[in-house]
């Protein structure tokens, strides 16, 4: 159920090992846009909190045979002994309207940190299987997600028939294979191509066109009658040329 009767909340996961990396300013950018916009923003900074990415069977109980990493994480949701960092940010995760990846972006994906809180976050039992479906049946149905990312090369190289292949083609295993898979709606990516080739003018124009791009997110996150009415759909920008 979406919580858009109270104040909406988004939850911001941020992977990146640099605190005065572009990334990092384009989170804390987009945070301000949320709060502006009237959400209430809480941020998992997961560098910054030390987050182990690796889903092994330490963090269960006992395992008799062959260890099923789902079949474990169904059981620790069902009798209350998950790991209580997961379930902790699994509670944040539930309580969120709208989840706002913030990254790098690495080899064509996400850094392996934030692919590890997937992991051992999005549990079965908890987001999706047990008493939940897939897609429009899973936990997160009613809610909205969204990438919020940097890149290595220009804009060009990302469009369909550039020097790296179509941007859509990588990010479908995240929209459809992550966010859509436990149900949410997936809004248009906000991406800043290269920053780390903008001069110091440019990186500011960049954060501006950021800002402007997740405040229009923000409003299509909320309810159609809760939208303002000059409301527009956010899109992928190519902020950084």
């Amino acid at each position: 159920m979406s919580t858009f009767d109270a104040v909406p909340t988004a939850l911001i996961v941020h992977a990146h090992p640099e605190p005065q990396s572009f990334s990092t300013a384009q989170m804390t950018t987009a945070a301000q846009a949320l709060r502006d916009a009237g959400y209430r923003v809480d941020v998992i900074d997961l560098y910054s909190e030390g987050w182990a990415p690796v889903l092994d069977r330490a963090e269960f109980g006992p395992v008799e045979g062959h260890f099923k990493p789902q079949a474990e994480q169904r059981r620790a949701v069902g009798d209350g002994t998950l790991d209580a960092v997961v379930q902790d940010h699994l509670a944040r995760l539930l309580a969120a309207d709208l989840l706002v990846l913030s990254f790098p972006l690495w080899w064509f994906s996400v850094p392996a940190i934030l692919k590890g809180w997937v992991d051992r976050v999005f549990v079965m039992g908890g987001v999706f299987g047990g008493d939940y479906g897939l897609f429009g049946d899973a936990a997160l149905a009613g809610k909205r997600a969204m990438l919020l990312f940097t890149t290595g090369g220009p804009g060009e190289s990302f469009r369909p028939g550039g020097a790296l292949g179509s941007m859509d083609d990588f990010l479908f295993p995240i929209h459809r294979g992550m966010l859509e898979f436990v149900g949410y709606d997936v809004l248009a990516p906000v991406i800043t191509y290269g920053p780390a080739h903008l001069a110091d003018a440019e990186r500011a124009a960049a954060l501006e066109a950021v800002r402007e791009a997740v405040a229009r997110a923000a409003a299509e996150a909320l309810p159609t009658d809760a939208r303002p009415t000059d409301a527009r759909p956010a899109e992928a920008l190519p902020v950084a040329r």
